[in-house]
C-alpha cells in the first residue's frame, strides 16, 4: 500500500515536487503516490484538499507564501490530525530574520512565518499553567477544556493535546464540589468529560494508591468511586451540549483524537450553518 502525500501550493508546486523527489530518494523500500493542486488561493481550495487527505491518511506538504493560508493549513492539520510539512515558511522566516536591518524589513515578520511553532510553544505553557483546575478566571481563553474526576487521564491528554497546538485547561470533577461557574458560560463545543468504568478506574487507583503507600482514605474504595463516577455523569446529564468520551481501556492518543474529532464535526457543522 502506497502512502499518500499531498502538495499544496499557490503556485506551481514544482518546488515542493522537486524537493520531495530528492528527500524520497532516502526511503528506497517506501511506495509513494504523490498528488499535487498547484494554483491555491482561497480558503474553500484548502478546506477540500485537506478533507481529502484526512481521508486518505495522508502527509500535506506546502509552499504556500501566503500567511493566510497557511494559517489554515496548520489549523486544519490539527483539526484532521494530519502531519504537515512547510517547505516555504522556515526559509523565508531565516531570510526575514537575517536581512533584519533592511529598510523593507516588516514587524514581526519573524514570528508570523514561524506562527505554527509559537502556537505550539504557548499551547503547551498555557496548558501547564491551566492543568487540575489552575487559573479558572482564564478558561475562556480555552480552546478545549476536559472534566473528569480523579484519574481519568486528564492531564495526559492535555498535554498529548497542547504538542498539537491546542490551548487546553482541564478541571477536576471532586465528589460534592459544584463545578466553576466560568466554565458554564464557555461555548458547549469546547467543552470534553472523560468517563470510565467503575473497575477500569478502581485499578488506575489502585495502581495510585501502593504508589502512594496505601495513605489515600477512600480514594479507591468501590463504594466511592461510583458515588463519584455517578456524580460526574449527573453533571453531564445536565449538561447534554457537552460532549462524553468514555476512555475505559483507551491510550491517550485514542482519547485526544476523539477529542479532535468531535471538535472537527461540530466545526463542520458551524460551516453549514454560516
Amino acid at each position: 500500500m502506497a502512502y499518500q502525500i499531498f502538495i499544496i501550493s499557490d503556485g506551481t508546486g514544482r518546488t515542493a515536487e522537486q524537493v520531495l523527489k530528492a528527500a524520497l530518494t532516502q526511503f528506497e523500500d517506501t511506495q509513494t503516490e504523490t498528488r499535487i493542486y498547484p494554483l491555491v488561493k482561497t480558503k474553500q481550495q484548502v478546506l477540500e484538499i485537506m478533507d481529502e487527505a484526512r481521508t486518505l491518511h495522508g502527509l500535506v506538504v506546502h509552499t504556500v507564501v501566503r500567511s493566510e493560508l497557511r494559517d489554515i493549513i496548520n489549523k486544519q492539520g490539527r483539526l484532521c490530525s494530519l502531519d504537515t510539512i512547510d517547505l516555504m515558511g522556515p526559509i523565508l522566516a531565516q531570510l526575514s530574520h537575517h536581512f533584519s536591518f533592511l529598510p523593507s524589513e516588516k514587524p514581526g515578520m519573524y514570528y508570523e512565518l514561524n506562527k505554527s511553532y509559537f502556537k505550539r510553544i504557548e499551547a503547551v505553557e498555557y496548558t501547564l499553567r491551566h492543568d487540575d483546575g489552575q487559573r479558572i478566571e482564564e478558561l475562556d481563553k480555552a480552546e478545549i477544556v476536559i472534566l473528569g474526576v480523579s484519574r481519568t487521564f486528564k492531564t495526559p491528554v492535555s498535554i498529548y493535546l497542547a504538542h498539537k497546538g491546542w490551548l487546553v485547561a482541564n478541571v477536576p470533577i471532586i465528589l460534592g464540589m459544584n463545578l466553576p461557574e466560568q466554565l458554564f458560560k464557555l461555548p458547549a463545543h469546547r467543552v470534553f468529560g472523560l468517563i470510565t468504568s467503575a473497575t477500569h478506574l478502581g485499578q488506575l487507583r489502585k495502581i495510585r494508591e501502593t504508589h502512594l503507600g496505601g495513605n489515600v482514605g477512600e480514594y479507591a474504595k468501590p463504594s466511592f468511586i461510583m458515588k463519584e463516577l455517578e456524580y460526574a455523569n449527573s453533571i453531564y446529564r445536565r449538561q447534554p451540549k457537552w460532549s462524553v468520551i468514555d476512555i475505559t481501556n483507551k491510550p491517550v492518543e485514542e482519547i485526544s483524537m476523539e477529542i479532535i474529532a468531535g471538535l472537527r464535526s461540530r466545526n463542520k457543522r458551524a460551516e453549514n450553518f454560516s
